[in-house]
């Protein structure tokens, strides 16, 4: 019989992986429950409910009215908005419970977040199950996560005095900052679980990994001219498609001086953005998808350039259905979700060339 003195490659790399696949599996976890918070946000935006709610609670605010009497003071709150006044005015204490719902139901989520990362997060550091390389990055983490909650207060006050809707450039910060969580999550977990990056090996790594974050960061982009576009009502407007009401750029796409505010705060040129940010980022991600298949990437590598090619093409679809359609809320919070999804795997496909 013959002994061997020490374990093999294969066996010190699974004994290395065992004490963080938890610490992975956890952090898959919140990722998943940061994606699913921003769905609901999606929803609560569209379904106008999001300034239903005009105090910020973080503890006492977990539970809903629990009386007729309760829901009565809360509904009397509400109609002392600008919102109520100048857009639901004649709303019942039945429809107002309706949309009180969403906003409640994403703050609820927002801190179920808080609590499944701060309890299994302090497990894991007083049972010395965290490397201290990484305890910086889920402390900051978690300091993202109440800034988000801070953040998200700011948002909505801006609803709350003077105008019936919220920023739209504070919806934007709100969402891009729950993409930063989502990301850092993902990027953090993914190569607790898969230490071997499967396009390392590749002579075009380098190269490689630096066009699947320009597609990455391209995504991003879009999705922020995408919380413009949903902040001003703007895919209320020009609901055709590829033309916007008969013409390439409507002439009032450049009505706002000086003329780069337009990209910001004109209607015509915030949806025009996006559309063509959207082009822009799938011709970039089909790049990147053709480049990795044509050099040959192997293992998760091949497969990953393969799903974003097809997931660009199933957001940029969304994306004009739910401009065809006039904004139909399944379709909207759906094309919401596929922009995450896509990011999540471009964080995945970019994780795969860093060096083992």
């Amino acid at each position: 019989m013959t002994v061997t003195p020490f374990p093999t490659a294969h066996v010190r790399a699974a004994a290395h992986r065992a004490p963080y696949r938890a610490i992975g599996i956890w952090l898959l976890v919140c990722a998943a429950m940061v994606f699913a918070m921003a769905v609901i946000g999606a929803i609560t935006r569209l379904t106008e409910s999001g300034l239903s709610i005009t105090e910020w609670k973080p503890v006492t605010g977990a539970l809903p009215p629990l009386s007729e009497s309760a829901w009565v003071e809360e509904f009397a709150k509400y109609q002392a908005t600008p919102e109520y006044a100048l857009k639901h005015n004649g709303m019942d204490l039945a429809q107002f419970k309706g949309i009180f719902f969403w906003e409640w139901f994403h703050r609820l989520v927002g801190r179920l977040i808080g609590v499944v990362f701060l309890l299994p997060f302090l497990f894991f550091a007083f049972t010395r199950r965290v490397p201290r390389s990484l305890v910086p990055r889920l402390v900051g983490l978690f300091v993202l996560g109440g800034l988000q909650g801070a953040l998200g207060w700011y948002m909505v006050k801006s609803g709350l005095v003077n105008r019936p809707d919220v920023s739209h450039y504070r919806l934007a910060a709100h969402l891009s900052l729950a993409v930063l969580i989502y990301v850092a999550m993902l990027a953090t977990a993914l190569p607790l679980l898969l230490p071997a990056a499967s396009g390392a090996a590749h002579a075009a790594r380098a190269s490689l990994r630096r066009h699947a974050g320009i597609a990455m960061a391209l995504v991003a982009v879009t999705m922020v001219w995408g919380a413009f576009t949903a902040g001003l009502d703007a895919g209320q407007a020009y609901n055709t498609w590829p033309l916007m009401n008969g013409t390439l750029a409507p002439e009032e796409m450049w009505n706002l001086s000086p003329a780069w505010l337009n990209l910001l705060e004109n209607t015509a040129a915030v949806q025009f953005t996006h559309r063509w940010l959207a082009i822009l980022t799938g011709l970039v991600v089909w790049s990147y998808a053709f480049r990795a298949l044509n050099v040959g990437v192997q293992g998760r590598a091949r497969g990953l350039a393969i799903a974003v090619a097809v997931m660009v093409l199933v957001q940029i679809s969304l994306g004009i259905t739910t401009l065809l359609l006039f904004v139909p809320v399944h379709v909207a919070a759906t094309h919401q979700a596929g922009a995450l999804v896509l990011l999540g795997l471009f964080t995945w496909a970019v994780m795969e060339y860093r060096r083992g």
